[in-house]
């Protein structure tokens, strides 16, 4: 497995892989977890080389969010990635990814908006803008990306289609579903910034997400199931919910009930330092 800091070296290793196949690429910003390698190994199924990103993005991070405090572990990602088959890892320092002068950015509106897009000014634009790049650099065949970021999903897939990429083209940007653990909570990097009290009771969140989809699905009105849903999360000790919300699965328009396409029901909280966010699908009206 190689370990790549400038552009010039990845596209030679890119080029020569390509005569072996087709290349998966796996964007992350590193603190690597089970979620992550679930990606990786998905991407193996798909193409004969897995390409692994890890860039901590400053462009995505707003004004006293936690880009000094994410953590940052090349060497430990390095080995969790070593035995799992990976070609290479593409590392740049930001000012390879951003050189002096830069002054470019994307931004992909409708999908963008509301909900993190609505509490994170910017966020997005920073995840298109070096999702683009990324793009661009390893001109993957396949990108994999988890369905936990749902919202960031469905702007990666727009931009690509907007903006006629073919390397990969918007039907080759592969959601993987949401790595849980055993009670339930989706996998996160952020999830290390919980205490132990903090973990436990985060455990409400996909729990109560359960609750609410069942009540949605029976029939009850969503605004008033949805007020439930945030407090129940604010009984169990989260200090805020940002948003809980049900939207069009593709389109992410807000939606007042379920009907014949497919519906998420979207949500963000804060307990502790951490930010959590899930989602969860409905199934359709009959």
């Amino acid at each position: 497995m190689q370990t790549i800091a400038r552009l010039d070296p990845l596209r030679s290793a890119v080029s020569l892989l390509r005569h072996d196949g087709e290349v998966a690429l796996v964007p992350t910003m590193g603190a690597l977890h089970e979620g992550h390698l679930t990606l990786v190994r998905e991407a193996r199924k798909l193409a004969e080389h897995v390409i692994v990103s890890i860039f901590v993005n400053p462009r995505q991070f707003g004004a006293g969010e936690d880009l000094d405090a994410y953590p940052r572990q090349l060497e430990a990602d390095c080995a969790l990635l070593h035995p799992e088959g990976v070609s290479l890892v593409w590392a740049p320092e930001p000012g390879a990814m951003y050189p002096e002068g830069y002054s470019t950015n994307i931004s992909v509106a409708g999908v963008s908006e509301g909900l993190c897009g609505g509490d994170r000014p910017g966020h997005f634009d920073g995840v298109a803008t070096v999702v683009c790049k990324l793009f661009n650099q390893v001109m993957p065949d396949i990108a994999l990306f988890g369905e936990k970021d749902w919202q960031q999903l469905a702007v990666i897939r727009r931009m690509a289609r907007d903006l006629d990429l073919t390397r990969p083209a918007a039907i080759n940007i592969i959601g993987v579903p949401t790595v849980r653990e055993a009670d339930g909570l989706a996998m996160s990097s952020r999830n290390a910034y919980l205490s132990a009290d903090e973990r436990a009771s985060a455990a409400a969140l996909p729990r109560a997400m359960r609750n609410t989809i069942t009540a949605i699905e029976d029939g009850a009105p969503v605004a008033a199931t949805l007020a439930e849903l945030e407090s129940a999360l604010l009984a169990a000790g989260f200090r805020n919910v940002e948003y809980a919300e049900l939207r069009d699965a593709e389109t992410l328009a807000p939606l007042d009930a379920l009907g014949a396409r497919p519906a998420r029901l979207l949500v963000a909280a804060r307990i502790g330092k951490a930010r959590l966010i899930d989602n969860m699908g409905l199934r359709t009206s009959r």
